[in-house]
């Protein structure tokens, strides 16, 4: 698959950019694209996509029941083909996939890395479960071997987040009559910087409380403990792309499931998503289920150990689609997955029920994960970061596109 700049320089050159990741990185990427010798176009829908692209874009104020219309003839009136946007499942994008598909337009979808912390993806068409990447594990078996370039590590970008998040979510709140018909595909008002602030104390606070945890992870409990990183709350992997309503049903399914099946020295450890540790905690259910099975023992809900150290010394790995299903597959670790993942395939995931997995995980084959992974970063990922740019990189944008 040719990464963007490819597209752009093969003839790809009227873009139209519609909702981007938090911060500046849409902005930079359009004043590269344009540098490429593109036409950019930008839509914003809200006070904080006009925050960090204050000029030469457009402002959608109207319905989402009216945005197909409109965008059907944004596109015809400006010749797009080629159109950019972050996260398919946005209730605007869902709607823009549509109206592309039927006016013959490309899209190509940025998405957090499936292969983290130093790439991001971007894919035509759709990703995660809209992906067009082969579940077929034949086709990595027999695909060509690819060589992969070195690559530019990423560092941690939080602090860089939290900052473009706040500002992100104050904007939407204070301009919010601007776009009196906005639909947001999460909470929009000032809770969520609320939330990253209160992310700064517990950080602390949960460092304090889970003091020794770790060790005793990788020591008495090692290779006899089963691993469930949660995901976010509002997280697209559930609502869109999971047979669960949200993550409370998921929690029940795998804890009830571990009570009935799994080995009675068995533990079963609940890890927070780091970037829900400002939000709501799984606490009060993770607690009055365990009472309720009699595994109050046996069931361990925490927040910030080292996720790698975890993967090493687990016994199996539960996730609905996380990149860190994708870690857990690179470390060796058995994975059941409960979503629709790319990754989600024979020899790589276990494909039975949940209930035999407990007894019988399995091991993922590492031939196949290696022509798997190798094809996965040269089809869809590009090294960058949405937050913070590669220390020494000519794009504003801050992502290798050669």
């Amino acid at each position: 698959m040719q990464n963007l700049f490819d597209i752009i320089t093969s003839g790809h050159r009227r873009v139209l950019l519609l909702q981007g990741p938090i911060g500046p990185f849409f902005r930079n990427l359009g004043e590269d694209l344009i540098q490429a010798g593109a036409i950019v176009h930008k839509i914003n829908f809200n006070g904080g996509d006009w925050l960090f692209y204050p000029t030469r874009a457009i402002h959608y104020r109207q319905s989402l029941a009216e945005w197909p219309g409109y965008l059907e003839q944004f596109l015809a009136k400006n010749q797009i083909d080629l159109i950019l946007l972050f996260g398919d499942c946005r209730p605007v994008h869902v709607a823009a996939r549509a109206v592309a598909a039927q006016a013959g337009v490309e899209i190509g979808v940025f998405e957090e890395g499936y292969v983290r912390p130093h790439y991001i993806t971007l894919e035509r068409n759709g990703v995660n479960a809209h992906s067009t990447l082969s579940r077929d594990p034949t086709y990595y078996f027999q695909a060509m071997p690819v060589e992969l370039p070195p690559v530019t590590p990423v560092a941690r970008p939080f602090f860089h987040a939290m900052v473009w998040a706040m500002l992100y979510h104050i904007a939407g709140t204070v301009l919010a009559p601007v776009f009196p018909d906005y639909e947001h595909h999460r909470d929009l008002g000032l809770s969520d910087s609320v939330s990253w602030l209160r992310s700064f104390w517990r950080k602390w606070l949960y460092a304090l409380q889970e003091r020794g945890i770790q060790d005793r992870l990788t020591g008495e409990w090692a290779q006899r403990y089963f691993l469930v990183p949660l995901q976010l709350g509002n997280d697209a992997q559930i609502h869109s792309h999971s047979r669960f309503n949200n993550l409370q049903e998921f929690i029940e399914e795998v804890m009830r499931s571990f009570a009935s099946h799994a080995p009675s020295d068995t533990l079963l450890v609940i890890k927070q998503h780091p970037l829900a540790r400002g939000g709501p905690q799984q606490s009060p259910l993770i607690d009055r289920l365990a009472h309720e099975l009699g595994i109050s023992e046996r069931v361990l809900y925490i927040h910030d150990q080292h996720l790698p150290t975890l993967l090493d010394h687990a016994r199996g790995v539960v996730v609905i689609n996380s990149t860190v299903g994708l870690s857990a597959i690179h470390q060796g670790v058995p994975l059941k997955n409960l979503g629709e993942a790319v990754y989600d395939m024979p020899d790589l995931t276990y494909q039975g029920e949940l209930g035999d997995f407990w007894r019988h995980p399995g091991k993922p084959l590492g031939k196949l994960y290696q022509s798997f992974y190798n094809h996965v970063v040269q089809a869809t990922q590009i090294n960058g970061n949405f937050y913070r740019r590669l220390p020494t990189h000519q794009y504003k944008s801050g992502v290798h596109w050669e």
